[in-house]
């Protein structure tokens, strides 16, 4: 890969980052959703699917609006993301796999938050405003994710503690 020494390439690369990421999170989900046990955490995984692929667009809207390729980029951390769940899931019991698949899909949400308050700030600060609406579309369907699956998490820690006392 070339140096990358303008800015705007490097926005362009980021936001070529973020689109690798949520393809990445779109099979993700799929395999998620066929895996949850628990109904409303698989419900949750398909809502999210559909939100992924909005996103998608969104990210390849922003960069067709800052005139860069829409170029998908591999996102090392959401690989290691990916790659831990499945491990995690190889181990352990169906009766954990949804508090793995939780715990996944929290970090991947942490993940996603940091990106897309990068991308804002970014744009913010090289007058990209136009942008902007579509990347904090993004990061607010991330924060409303990650809040459910915050009450997902609490409730299987509940159910899991309860089963081990």
């Amino acid at each position: 890969m070339a140096q990358l020494n303008d800015p705007q390439k490097l926005f362009e690369y980021k936001l070529g980052t973020a689109l690798g990421a949520e393809r990445k999170v779109e099979t993700m989900l799929r395999m998620m959703a066929g895996k949850a046990q628990m109904p409303d955490l698989q419900q949750g995984f398909e809502r999210h699917l559909e939100e992924t692929q909005g996103q998608i667009r969104n990210i390849e809207q922003a960069l067709e609006t800052i005139g860069g390729d829409s170029t998908a980029h591999q996102d090392p951390i959401m690989d290691g993301i990916a790659q831990q769940a499945e491990q995690m899931l190889g181990r352990v019991s169906d009766e954990l796999a949804d508090a793995v698949l939780a715990g996944g899909a929290a970090h991947t949400e942490h993940h996603e938050i940091a990106t897309y308050e990068g991308l804002i700030t970014m744009a913010e600060a090289m007058g990209a405003e136009d942008v902007v609406p579509l990347l904090q579309e993004n990061l607010e369907q991330e924060q409303r994710t990650l809040r459910e699956v915050e009450q997902v998490n609490q409730q299987l820690s509940q159910q899991l503690a309860e089963v081990s006392a």
